[in-house]
């Protein structure tokens, strides 16, 4: 067969999984995945054909495909924020979305020389990876509980160039940063500029409305938090309070219908300025607060949607 019907074939097999309207353009990815060439290179050789290994790979591929797998996972990587990652089932796909939680960050940051960032919940380094791109000043903490995770971040650093500006520290939330004298969270550094987190939030009530895609491929650690999705911001938000310097921010991405009850987890922080940025559909993506300049000092406490 060649390579033309092949991706007739492929494109038909898929037409039958989950997601018909993207058949072509999965089977065409695979295909040039199989050969190893550029499209234009794919489209000038139509008639060739593939050999008895390449077939078997394809149809293996296709396969996975149409079971649900994401096409990110096949090929082992994907793009964000114009940048190459490597990913794997053990750090979930970044998202076009979080590209705003960047965007937002990267805007603030302007107002101080050497911004102290910490991101919370790596996963695939892809928030920490492309502001250490973007900001060549900044100081970037990374922190996942996931050591394959982990794993899978500083192989994507070292790929982009930054694993020389980006610190990778293991465990829960903000626990591996070292010790600070705190009196609510002694277990805390103090000091960053920002705290920035894409902090599971899927209630675990929802999983069975997530598409196969989400629910059965991408690790549920990234995904979940309790049954209403609350769980880690109830614990992050005061955290990052502690670890903030005076002036500094949090910036999380959020749910949808989450706005309200992060807003009043941030109030009853103590954060001011409290700011929420919608993505290209108008839903609330990305909450920001403020820790207030002045301790004990309230500013602020105006909520922007």
């Amino acid at each position: 067969m060649t390579l033309r019907e092949w991706l007739e074939k492929g494109e038909a097999h898929l037409r039958m999984g989950p997601h018909p309207d993207r058949a072509r353009r999965d089977a065409e990815l695979l295909l040039l995945y199989v050969v190893r060439r550029e499209r234009a290179a794919l489209l000038a050789r139509w008639n060739e054909k593939l050999d008895e290994q390449e077939a078997a790979r394809y149809v293996d591929l296709i396969e996975r495909r149409r079971a649900g797998e994401p096409i990110q996972y096949i090929l082992g990587e994907t793009e964000f924020y114009g940048l190459p990652f490597r990913v794997t089932r053990d750090v979930l796909i970044p998202r076009p979305e979080t590209e705003h939680l960047v965007e937002k960050v990267i805007a603030l940051a302007a107002q101080f020389a050497r911004p102290r960032i910490v991101d919370v919940g790596t996963g695939s380094g892809a928030i920490a990876i492309a502001l250490a791109h973007t900001l060549t000043s900044a100081e970037i903490t990374a922190i996942d509980l996931s050591a394959p995770a982990l794993a899978i971040a500083q192989e994507n650093a070292a790929r982009n160039g930054v694993d020389a500006r980006v610190r990778f520290l293991r465990g829960n939330l903000l626990e591996p940063i070292a010790a600070a004298a705190d009196p609510v969270f002694p277990e805390i550094e103090t000091g960053f500029d920002f705290v920035v987190s894409n902090p599971p939030y899927v209630p675990r009530t929802d999983r069975e409305n997530l598409s196969v895609e989400v629910r059965d491929y991408e690790p549920a650690l990234a995904l979940f938090a309790g049954d209403d999705g609350m769980e880690v911001y109830r614990r992050l938000i005061p955290a990052a309070f502690a670890a903030l310097n005076s002036g500094g921010f949090i910036a999380l991405e959020i749910g949808f219908g989450q706005m309200e009850a992060v807003a009043a987890l941030l109030e009853a922080s103590g954060y001011d300025n409290i700011d929420f940025t919608p993505d290209l559909q108008g839903i609330p993506r990305v909450a920001c607060a403020q820790r207030p300049s002045v301790l004990g000092v309230s500013g602020s406490r105006r909520i922007r949607r």
